[in-house]
């Protein structure tokens, strides 16, 4: 689904996070309460008149069309087309859409591993679950749903529940997916075998370094704050002094645990985030409260153009306070705030209510048209297009948003975080071959077939590392790969082999620890080659005796 915050405003100026305590009563009053939404937002009167008028036209439909109609079918598809000349994240959820998409952030299910929206009437990948089903055969985030099972689903009419109701299923049956990416011109075709779906929110933790602990948190759900704070405590006690937050790919969840997790790292009375709408109801500050247990210890906050929402206010806090720096390129721009109103037919309204504000006083939402949800999904890709990811330079910004940090630190607002130390893209050994194999999902199958024509050896073995000592060697390796992903129809072509020789090394040896040894393994072989962990480790070094963050 969209990157989405949810939050349960609670009234006031000012809240510190002793309010957190009544956090599952405040959530289950504001899903209770959206029942009367319609006495919030205009007069009774005006509510009244709309009521009749459009009660009228459905009466004329069900008396007098000359077909006969589905007038509950045509409801439900005529609000989605009302909230769509809303803003980009108003969005109405069935009873059964509604279901499916707290699953999410709630519990588990069975099915394929990813995230997605309808898009210009296609379903577009939003995320890949690390380590599920979809993961594994190679799909990645931007990829586009065409085909499922042989049938086209792509056109006008097409539901979130239709889609789910297809790629959800026993655990152990399979689905065939058509799959359009932008680097290939031809359909891919990708099987995938369901499976049981745990939503975990820290993929990993482990140390950097001898006293370097990094976190990667995808999500922000009910339970993201007990797992975060659990891998904090244990790499204390590992020895750890300082932190690499890493929030890629992050498209966000619940407000109120973004709040609790950058508590952690604030001294007392310091602004986390602050909400204004159209209702004084809807202002809110939300302070730190001092009971933080990482508050002097060093921090880097990772995020990309997929750090969204809840992410943003995290990355927002930590820099606007100059507590740590945050690294990366520039986030999503998502600074809307929702609440969930749930209807008498146990259908839905996530209805935008406030936009959030980082400390410096600054809205991060990037701009957007009603009824203009097309333009704003590819605002994405015209970052690629425009050069954005490869150069800070090509970072458009807007110097009428300009703000300023506790130290004086310029920050800029208008649509997203931008990072204290941008890191371009990783274009380094990308080549036609390179993504011919990855476009076929080859580096992933080639590690299942690995892992199974040597998993006894594999096995016995202690941990990834004695893997990575006692593995075959990068030739021999890469010889292997090439004359696999022959059989799967992608000739060698040794000069292009050469040229992306480390990438496909890389990307092969973690995958395969995660194979054997999930992402415990996966991150700490992966991230060696990553430029943006390497460029937090640096910046550490750099200001490690100028925490808080001082300007340059």
């Amino acid at each position: 689904m969209q990157p989405q915050t949810n939050t349960s405003p609670t009234g006031g100026a000012g809240t510190r996070l002793g309010f957190f305590i009544w956090l599952p009563i405040v959530i289950a009053t504001s899903v209770v309460s959206g029942i009367f939404i319609g006495k919030h937002f205009a007069s009774p009167e005006a509510v009244a008149n709309k009521d009749r008028k459009i009660n009228s036209v459905l009466n004329l439909i069900a008396n007098d069309y000359v077909d006969t109609t589905n007038i509950d079918e045509l409801v439900e598809r005529a609000i989605p087309s009302l909230l769509e000349n809303l803003d980009p994240h108003t969005a109405y959820f069935t009873a059964a859409d509604l279901r499916a998409a707290n699953e999410d952030l709630q519990g588990s299910f069975s099915g394929i591993g990813l995230t997605f929206t309808t898009m210009s009437d296609t379903i577009t990948v939003i995320e890949v679950l690390s380590g599920g089903p979809s993961e594994k055969v190679g799909l990645m985030a931007g990829d586009r749903i065409i085909t499922i099972d042989d049938s086209t689903f792509v056109g006008q009419g097409l539901t979130s529940n239709d889609v789910m109701r297809h790629l959800r299923g026993p655990r152990g049956t399979t689905v065939k997916l058509g799959i359009k990416r932008a680097t290939s011109s031809k359909l891919l075709p990708f099987t995938i075998t369901r499976d049981n779906i745990t939503v975990e929110s820290v993929d990993c933790f482990y140390l950097l370094d001898k006293t370097t602990g990094y976190v990667k948190v995808n999500q922000f759900g009910a339970n993201t704050y007990n797992e975060f704070i659990t891998a904090l405590i244990t790499l204390r006690a590992q020895g750890a002094k300082r932190f690499v937050v890493d929030l890629r790919g992050n498209g966000g969840g619940y407000m109120e645990i973004a709040i609790m997790m950058a508590n952690e790292f604030l001294p007392s009375d310091q602004l986390i985030v602050s909400t204004r709408g159209r209702y004084k109801r809807d202002a809110n500050e939300f302070w730190s409260d001092g009971t933080g247990s990482f508050a002097n210890d060093e921090l880097v906050v990772l995020i990309d153009e997929f750090s969204a929402s809840a992410s943003e206010i995290f990355a927002g806090a930590i820099q606007d306070n100059d507590r740590g720096l945050v690294v990366g390129c520039r986030s999503f721009g998502k600074g809307l705030v929702q609440n969930q109103f749930v209807l008498a037919d146990s259908s839905a309204v996530r209805l935008t209510i406030a936009r959030y504000y980082t400390p410096s006083g600054r809205c991060i939402q990037k701009s957007y048209k009603g009824g203009k949800q097309a333009d704003y999904e590819r605002e994405l890709y015209d970052r690629y297009a425009s050069g954005e990811l490869d150069s800070r330079d090509s970072v458009r910004v807007d110097s009428t948003q300009l703000f300023t940090t506790g130290t004086g630190r310029e920050v800029y607002g208008g649509g997203g975080i931008m990072p204290d130390i941008f890191v371009p893209r990783d274009t380094v050994g990308v080549s036609g071959y390179f993504i011919d194999v990855a476009n076929h999902g080859l580096l992933h199958k080639y590690a299942f077939h690995y892992v199974d024509s040597h998993r006894q050896w594999l096995q016995a073995l202690t941990d990834y590392k004695e893997f990575l000592r006692r593995g075959p060697s990068d030739q021999a390796l890469l010889e292997d790969f090439a004359a696999f992903a022959a059989t799967q129809g992608v000739p060698p072509r040794w000069y292009y082999i050469n040229r992306s020789r480390a990438l496909i090394l890389n990307n092969l040896r973690a995958l395969i620890a995660r194979d054997v040894w999930g992402n415990s393994a996966f991150y700490p072989v992966y991230n060696r080659d990553d430029k943006t962990v390497q460029a937090a480790l640096k910046a550490l070094n750099k200001h490690k005796a100028a925490f808080p963050i001082l300007p340059e």
